[in-house]
């Protein structure tokens, strides 16, 4: 088959979408249009084109906290609830039109909160404009499913505030919680409170570890925290040690690989990576798309999934992780496929309604690009 067939069964693959960050998704244009909306005139570029660019730059450092700071810029224009509304139903007709069939989209409300807004009218005009893009995508013929995860800052105070709002939407399309912000200095546990109140409540959470800081980081969010699933979690490989000249085509533990505790454990316990390849080439948490532990972690069997974290930063779609595996690390159709149903299990959503989607939506879907069963 050819690389152009390959890519256009790649853009109409159904994908689903675990770890995504509203204010890394923004388009450059409404960036620039809201800034000006609102007098913001601190942006580094003044046309969408030299924009993305800065964006894309800015973040291509191997550095997490150099990575982060390209987010002073999107957060500037998400303080209304105009922004806001804007914002998410772009994401949505994005995401759609990149056939993404289902999207948990995460934002962290506190930080939205510079004009005046309080945190319920941030979770409330960012449904409006789920909501609004939902609908407009079934009319275009590309109907998306799409959640949101609220975020607390680990470096701030708020992770019980938050955790208590994301419990009061929970009904509202708030599905899920999570802490993010640079892990170094700020382990999961200073966080503990709201996890604990979490897990009294039965709702759901993931958390940012494993990116920037190693395996301690995912032991406390695991063993101490109680996660669900694990943002990123690419530093598990520490953890993994792998024989020279080992056939990592068909690896298996014990075949020239061996798996230290903590790594066995999250395999074991299918614990979910919720893994983006590109954004950790340019933290510094992978050297490249062929060496990116998630091609390992898929052949051992791990519950990996393919995620875009920050659209705009990283230039990249759905698709296009997906074709980077593909084209630098080998993967096939069937993979994707997989990955996209370890995805659709992990979701947060209840579990007829993940059921519904792995069998009406997303086998249908590779069914119809004659990816075998």
């Amino acid at each position: 088959m050819s690389e152009i067939a390959i890519a256009d069964e790649i853009r109409r693959a159904p994908k689903a979408l675990l770890h995504d960050h509203l204010d890394g998704g923004v388009r450059a244009s409404t960036v620039l249009e809201l800034a000006d909306e609102i007098g913001y005139a601190d942006l580094p570029a003044s046309d969408a084109e030299s924009l993305d660019r800065w964006f894309r730059a800015a973040a291509d450092s191997g550095s997490l906290v150099r990575y982060l700071e390209t987010f002073d810029h999107t957060l500037a224009v998400m303080q209304t609830e105009e922004g806001l509304h804007r914002i998410a139903r772009e994401c949505v007709l994005d995401l759609a039109a990149d056939g993404v069939v289902y999207a948990e989209s995460r934002y962290a409300p506190e930080q939205h909160l510079r004009n005046g807004l309080s945190l319920e009218q941030v979770v409330e005009a960012v449904n409006a404009g789920f909501e609004d893009g939902a609908r407009k995508a079934e009319q275009l013929g590309t109907p998306i499913r799409i959640v949101s995860l609220l975020t607390a800052m680990r470096h701030a105070a708020k992770s019980r505030e938050i955790a208590e709002l994301a419990v009061a939407y929970r009904d509202k399309g708030v599905v899920g919680f999570d802490i993010a912000g640079a892990e170094a200095g700020y382990p999961p546990t200073r966080h503990l409170d709201a996890f604990e109140y979490l897990r009294r409540e039965n709702f759901h959470f993931t958390i940012h570890a494993g990116e920037a800081f190693g395996l301690p980081s995912i032991w406390e969010a695991i063993q101490w925290c109680g996660a669900d699933r694990l943002g990123h979690g690419v530093r598990i490989v520490d953890d993994i040690t792998v024989e020279e000249g080992t056939d990592l085509t068909h690896a298996h533990a014990g075949d020239g690989i061996t798996l230290g505790r903590l790594a066995a454990y999250i395999r074991d316990s299918r614990i979910p990576l919720e893994m983006c390849p590109s954004s950790n080439i340019q933290t510094g948490a992978a050297a490249s798309i062929a060496e990116h532990p998630i091609t390992l972690l898929k052949a051992l069997r791990y519950r990996v999934t393919i995620n875009t974290d920050n659209r705009l930063m990283s230039g990249t779609s759905m698709s296009k992780e997906m074709q980077l595996l593909v084209d630098e690390a080998g993967w096939t159709m069937s993979e994707l496929r997989w990955a996209t149903i370890n995805a659709m299990k992990s979701s947060f959503i209840p579990f007829d309604e993940r059921l519904a989607i792995i069998e009406r939506v997303v086998k249908p879907g590779y069914a119809a690009l004659g990816v075998p069963v």
